[in-house]
């Protein structure tokens, strides 16, 4: 098969995965949806995922996980990303998600969750942590701007929900608003604490 034939069947599932997948979860926001429509997940997994890119599942990525499709939609469309915003993304496999806020019009910076982040480049209007976490390290929360939005996977209790914070008084407050069962970033974990 060429490059040219499969094509028109990206585009095909393209606007598959944003019918059947993302809208019926509640995905609402304009831009993040012509994002997901115009940028190509294929080109962001190895070549032997690139048949399953648009399936709802994560995707192993160079020793990483990339988010599955509706997860990341649902934390960009709480995020409310604007053109012109500082953003950070966060992952394993961060590239599909920041192409994906270039695409709206954001500033992208990229880490990779397993190396130490460099805050220098924020303050951030929006940080993406493209994964779950368990702890929110005091870096993250410096390099967010004041007003700004910090969106994540969020381990409470053992269940894991999509979950938004905003930057006020030097902190920032996390709100769940979804269950999800998206993978914890190691570098994010909580040591164990000794209980009875």
């Amino acid at each position: 098969m060429t490059n040219e034939a499969a094509m028109p069947n990206n585009a095909l599932a393209r606007r598959a995965m944003i019918d059947s997948q993302l809208r019926p979860q509640g995905v609402t926001d304009r831009a993040v949806l012509a994002a997901m429509a115009s940028v190509p997940r294929e080109d962001h997994v190895p070549a032997e995922a690139r048949d399953f890119a648009y399936f709802d599942r994560a995707i192993p990525v160079d020793g990483g996980v990339m988010l599955p499709p509706t997860p990341l939609a649902l934390l960009l469309n709480a995020a409310a990303p604007e053109p012109g915003q500082k953003a950070l993304v966060v992952g394993s496999a961060p590239a599909y998600a920041a192409a994906l806020l270039r695409a709206i019009g954001l500033v992208t910076t990229e880490a990779n969750a397993s190396a130490p982040i460099d805050s220098a480049a924020g303050p951030f209007d929006l940080i993406l942590i493209e994964g779950a976490i368990a702890d929110l390290p005091a870096s993250l929360s410096d390099a967010l701007a004041p007003g700004g939005r910090l969106v994540t996977g969020l381990v409470e209790n053992g269940v894991t929900r999509l979950a938004i914070g905003r930057k006020a008084g030097g902190g920032v407050v996390m709100t769940s608003f979804a269950d999800s069962e998206i993978a914890m970033l190691a570098a994010f974990t909580r040591p164990p604490a000794f209980t009875f």
